[in-house]
């Protein structure tokens, strides 16, 4: 069978709403629960939660394509983007600082046109030396013919099997311009529906030599976010999609090799979104534990550098915490350092761990729940 963009009416999506309408309306009924529930919290616990659903949305999109970002980086670019004061956190390399350009554009800025110009900008943000890994591609522009046709393959070299082939490049004007175009245009789909539909026509059309998946997903965000008239977003679809990964490529190659009904595709973005926002609950949990927390603290006169550190620690630290890396993550001594701890340990903030001696590693103490 010929994949779906070589098909005679492509593309005249077609689907069935009497499959769709109770998902449908059920996504919709969860998303403004928690969009309410998030509404009624301050400014400061919203904040921390739009911090914590976009560094996880920027991790997990890149994880879907098998690349691993330092998430304190992520969430260093976010919060400086955010005009956050966050202490302790890393220096950000510049391809980390790229992705979250992107993924920041797509949310906060969601009512402005979505053009040829503002794809160029994500991409070139993606690959800022012009290489994907060691390989030069192009870049801020759609895919050229020297390259051959795109393909999406698995397997190892001589066995590779060819899930799929997208158009070849020289339809990419037209069919960008078709795309750009139905995307600007208001019609009757539900706003939901139409994110859905999006992100399936891009990454069908694959217009560029690499990161049409993350691009796909930014742009699925970005009419998400319209739909919900909010640039604050308190659950992460890509997450949700890194977790049903086999899933969402398995869903996606049925699709691009059947007929133009993409029922089936949208109704899978539906469960998927579904269940993005249920696990929106946990982290909302987290923001809601983070501030019960600090109001417990409420009367404890600390240092900028306790506060950063504490956060750090609330926030999941990983590894132990000792003298020498509270040192390391203020830049102080470790004299500086041990009279910090020593003074948190004093207040019943921190206690020793297990271990002793020189490699006495300390761990959070919360009255209200025990160790966070």
């Amino acid at each position: 069978m010929p994949y779906i963009h070589e098909l005679p009416d492509w593309p005249s999506f077609s689907w069935s709403m009497l499959a769709l309408a109770t998902k449908l309306a059920a996504v919709r009924h969860r998303q403004g629960r928690l969009i309410g529930r998030m509404e009624a919290l301050g400014f400061d616990l919203r904040t921390e939660a739009v911090l914590q659903t976009l560094t996880e949305d920027v991790v997990k999109s890149s994880e879907i394509e098998g690349e691993i970002l330092d998430r304190l980086q992520v969430r260093s670019s976010i919060a400086r983007r955010m005009g956050l004061e966050i202490g302790g956190l890393p220096p950000v390399d510049r391809h980390v600082e790229g992705v979250v350009e992107m993924m920041l554009d797509a949310t906060q800025n969601f009512p402005a046109p979505l053009t040829d110009d503002r794809l160029f900008g994500w991409h070139a943000a993606l690959f800022p030396t012009g290489r994907s890994g060691m390989t030069r591609i192009t870049v801020g522009a759609w895919r050229k013919p020297e390259g051959g046709p795109m393909q999406v393959v698995s397997g190892p070299y001589g066995r590779e099997k060819v899930h799929f082939e997208a158009p070849g490049s020289e339809r990419l004007a037209a069919e960008m311009k078709r795309f750009l175009e139905w995307f600007e245009t208001p019609d009757a789909t539900d706003p939901v529906l139409r994110a859905a539909i999006a992100h399936f026509w891009f990454v069908t059309i694959h217009p560029f030599d690499d990161g049409n998946g993350r691009i796909g997903r930014a742009i699925a965000d970005l009419a998400l976010a319209r739909a919900e008239g909010s640039s604050q977003r308190f659950y992460s679809m890509s997450g949700q999609i890194r977790l049903e990964r086999e899933g969402y490529y398995r869903i996606l190659e049925q699709s691009q090799k059947a007929d133009l009904d993409i029922s089936a595709w949208l109704i899978w973005f539906l469960d998927c979104l579904d269940r993005a926002v249920t696990g929106a609950e946990q982290l909302l949990g987290q923001v809601l534990a983070k501030a019960r927390f600090w109001e417990s603290l409420s009367g404890e006169n600390l240092s900028a550098r306790q506060r950063a550190v504490l956060n750090r620690l609330v926030d999941g630290f990983v590894g132990h915490l000792t003298t020498s890396k509270w040192a390391k993550l203020t830049k102080v001594s470790t004299d500086t350092a041990l009279r910090d701890i020593t003074d948190l340990v004093a207040r019943g903030i921190l206690a020793p761990g297990e271990s002793g001696g020189r490699s006495t590693n300390y761990v959070l103490v919360w009255a209200g729940d025990g160790e966070t």
